[in-house]
């Protein structure tokens, strides 16, 4: 698998918890798995982390200059084998995109060279590979490569956000060094610039994304980011594979992390609700409607926790939220797995305003901890959440089904009011906790996408 996060970064993403519990999961099915990913700095800081030189180095051509590939490798706390592309001109930095909010001027640059020099490990490994799965528009140009160059592999590309592009300037179609043919309609020129994900779109042999709502979702105008009539002339090709929790991580009744263990017979505490959220701080994820709320809801008898970090104006309207209400708000910007965990397993109510919310992976974590969700219904939260009905007495979260801090308001006072009746409210809980959303199930999904691709490789031979 190429990606451009995974493991043993530390920070707040659902890419990088994928990138550790899908190919474990492969692995677990017997799959022979390797994920290649950038050397950041804070990988090469991290002491914990073990990691070697493999000897190999590649020059790679991006436009007219020559840059060093150098590859170590590690493997990941489950077990996977990791290969870290160096080249410190490109990613010995403090951040992976860009930093205070504002996205490196040579990005264009860096992950043109990452492609290349993936692809490049990839042909020197053995045995050879047969599948390369990549992930989201970092690693987008793979497949356009692997076409212009005709090599042998199978591609497969999935989608986790697709308002994430990868758009330049058109002039930097000449760092990839293909074809002009390339820069067309029906190549990565997307409006007279160039667009990583739609090579991607248009070159992979297959295309997942994480949710089937949301493989709705960016099939129409509203929801594709512009790529919509892309994806709708690729449909046939494009498939939905929930993500999964990895529950030797993100389970209550086994987390060393925490001070102590629970399960669903956990014992319920006459307190009032502790509201939490670990994410990332923007726009998309719903602090536009959210920030307006702080005040109305913390004069509540609430206490509220985020971790996270992103746009800096959001950053500090929670700091400024926080110092006004020092005793029910806290706000911590940089992430830390412990607390994290700490969070997931504290909070009673987890907020989820996402505008868009792909997988909603951290809706899976927050269920199994028994922090019952109030979320905006959109991607992947229409398959993880049931929205409770007081009638019929299903469900286990409150659901919003308008973007707007009104509608998410009137949800968590429904979470709030719920609440006072704790016997209803453990019932809830156990009920969420019982939830299975485990890498099992979408492992195989994978597995079968994988093992189509191949049959068809060696049908074609014969």
């Amino acid at each position: 698998m190429i990606s451009p996060e995974g493991p043993p970064l530390q920070r707040t993403g659902a890419l990088i918890d994928v990138m550790d519990a899908l190919p474990a999961a492969l692995r677990a099915l017997g799959h022979d798995v390797c994920v290649v990913l950038p050397f950041y700095r804070e990988i090469r800081e991290n002491r914990a982390f073990k990691k070697k030189n493999t000897g190999i180095a590649v020059d790679v051509q991006v436009g007219d200059k020559v840059y060093p590939a150098q590859y170590l490798e590690g493997r990941s706390s489950s077990g996977v084998q990791l290969y870290l592309v160096r080249c410190d001109e490109f990613f010995d930095r403090d951040g992976i995109y860009g930093e205070r909010g504002e996205p490196y001027e040579d990005n264009a640059s860096r992950f043109i060279f990452f492609c290349k020099a993936a692809l490049e490990l990839s042909r020197r490994l053995t045995p050879q590979l047969q599948i390369l799965h990549v992930h989201d528009w970092p690693a987008a140009l793979v497949p356009v490569f692997v076409y212009a160059q005709g090599l042998p592999f199978k591609t497969v590309l999935t989608i986790h956000h697709v308002a994430d592009q990868g758009s330049f300037w058109g002039l930097d179609f000449g760092l990839t060094n293909l074809p002009e043919q390339f820069f067309t309609l029906h190549g990565v020129e997307f409006f007279g610039r160039l667009n990583f994900l739609k090579g991607g779109i248009l070159y992979a042999d297959k295309i997942t994304t994480v949710s089937e709502y949301y493989r709705r979702e960016i099939l129409k105008p509203s929801g594709g980011c512009g790529l919509d009539a892309v994806l709708r002339e690729n449909a046939h090709r494009l498939s939905a594979i929930l993500d999964g929790a990895d529950y030797k991580v993100w389970n209550p009744a086994s987390d060393r992390l925490l001070p102590a263990r629970y399960d669903e017979n956990l014992a319920s505490g006459p307190r009032g609700p502790v509201l939490g959220m670990v994410t990332r701080v923007v726009q998309e994820k719903g602090f536009e409607i959210l920030v307006p709320l702080l005040d109305r809801l913390l004069w509540d008898d609430v206490r509220l926790i985020t971790l996270g970090e992103g746009d800096p104006a959001y950053e500090t309207s929670l700091a400024v939220a926080a110092k006004k209400f020092p005793t029910k708000f806290a706000y911590q910007k940089d992430y830390d797995a412990k607390l994290a965990h700490l969070i997931e397993a504290g909070m009673d109510i987890s907020l989820i305003p996402s505008r868009f919310e792909p997988a909603g992976l951290s809706a899976i974590y927050n269920l199994k901890y028994g922090a019952l969700p109030v979320a905006r219904a959109t991607g992947g939260i229409h398959e993880i959440i049931e929205d409770y009905d007081p009638n019929s007495g299903s469900g286990y979260g409150f659901l919003c089904y308008e973007y707007s801090s009104e509608a998410f308001w009137d949800a968590i006072k429904r979470a709030r009011q719920t609440f006072c009746d704790r016997n209803l409210w453990t019932r809830l809980m156990k009920r969420a906790m019982a939830r299975n959303f485990s890498w099992d199930a979408s492992a195989r999904r994978y597995e079968d996408l994988y093992r189509e691709l191949i049959g068809a490789t060696e049908e074609a031979a014969a």
